[in-house]
């Protein structure tokens, strides 16, 4: 029991520490995904230490470091629960109508297309944004178009295809290939009816894993290029969501959110894993939801699923001008350093070479 006790509290110290190292290989990046599960762990495996455990200079010394991880763990993680948010900002009476957004991830082989379309037609959302969607899935949201009647379809067979539609009066939209030709971003315009307008990206960037990519410098390429095109939109309301490969907490994110310099949805309203489905113990928040201070989010929230294995994820809000000097204190600023960085990471991206994407059947 000595032997065990000690080599699960070193594995988890291990895994705690490794997203610490900056660089883009899988094995550091994806221990950044488990930080609740970790936490979890850490809190049975550190008071069971005391009790199983011959007391050592080696046991003081791990003991001390577990204790140190839980607090950080938890110091990251608190702001993803209704306990941070302390004041909730309301929408002005200048504000828009509500306008509802499903966006998801519906796995290329999942066949339960009818469950995807029946939320849609129930829930009945100005936006819907699908990834991973391809050609059968098309033919299977043709039914959608009489109610959406605009689309941007972009239908891949490499699990990285993407359709957007909406009931919204569109100004422009543009299907962006930032580091990669078969990696698209959807980026439109749109107006409200009662004459709002603001921006809606939608994104799907490929994850650093042993059985995807063997590091993360496509998605922390393609990101950021999303977020160098937002931050020159600096007078528009802008709404980004997506399957982000990515956590919020991730350092990456954080860059991602500091050069947008919008707000992370999830902040004071839970952790809202949506991936995967059907495990739940390793269930993490890989689909994100960020926004600019003129846009008020009214709900946030996870679908049941529809034979995914993402859950899909839904946020109505509010375009509000009036409110962005409320929420200007929750935009964080670039150091003078974090552009180069971001340049750098960007340039990275465009020269990284994949055959991981062929055409999957």
């Amino acid at each position: 029991m000595n032997i065990l006790m000690n080599t699960l509290s070193v594995l988890l110290i291990v895994l705690s520490l490794l997203p610490f190292i900056q660089h883009q290989h899988w094995v550091f990046r994806v221990p950044e995904f488990i930080k609740l599960q970790l936490l979890f762990l850490q809190v049975i495996v550190f008071p069971l230490a005391f009790v199983f455990v011959q007391p050592s200079a080696f046991f003081w010394v791990i003991q001390s470091l577990q204790f140190g991880l839980i607090i950080y763990h938890l110091y990251i993680l608190i702001r993803y629960t209704k306990f941070w948010r302390t004041q909730k900002i309301e929408k002005s009476k200048f504000a828009s109508d509500k306008i509802k957004i499903i966006s998801c991830n519906v796995y290329q082989f999942n066949k339960e297309h009818d469950e995807l379309i029946n939320l849609v037609q129930n829930e009945k959302p100005d936006i819907v944004l699908t990834m991973e969607s391809n050609s059968d899935w098309e033919r299977s949201m043709q039914v959608l178009e009489d109610e959406y009647p605009y689309q941007e379809k972009v239908a891949l067979e490499n699990t990285y295809g993407m359709h957007f539609y909406t009931k919204l009066k569109v100004i422009n939209v543009t299907t962006h290939y930032f580091v990669a030709d078969d990696l698209p971003s959807i980026e439109a315009e749109l107006e409200t009816a009662d004459g709002y307008r603001f921006m809606f990206f939608g994104v799907h960037p490929p994850p650093p894993s042993p059985t995807e990519e063997e590091n993360s410098k496509e998605r922390d390429g393609d990101l950021l290029c999303v977020a160098k095109k937002i931050r020159s939109y600096n007078d528009k309301a802008v709404v980004v969501t997506g399957d982000f490969n990515n956590v919020a907490w991730a350092k990456s994110s954080i860059l991602f959110k500091k050069t947008s310099e919008l707000i992370d949805a999830r902040i004071g309203r839970g952790i809202l894993s949506t991936f995967h489905a059907k495990y739940w113990f390793f269930r993490v928040p890989l689909d994100l939801l960020f926004h600019s201070p003129d846009i008020i989010i009214d709900k946030l929230f996870i679908y049941p699923s529809i034979g995914s294995d993402h859950f899909p994820i839904g946020c109505t809000f509010h375009v509000d001008n009036q409110s962005a000097d409320r929420q200007e204190d929750e935009v964080k600023e670039l150091e003078e350093d974090e552009m180069e960085k971001v340049d750098e990471l960007i340039e990275e991206g465009n020269e990284e070479q994949t055959d991981n994407r062929e055409n999957v059947e």
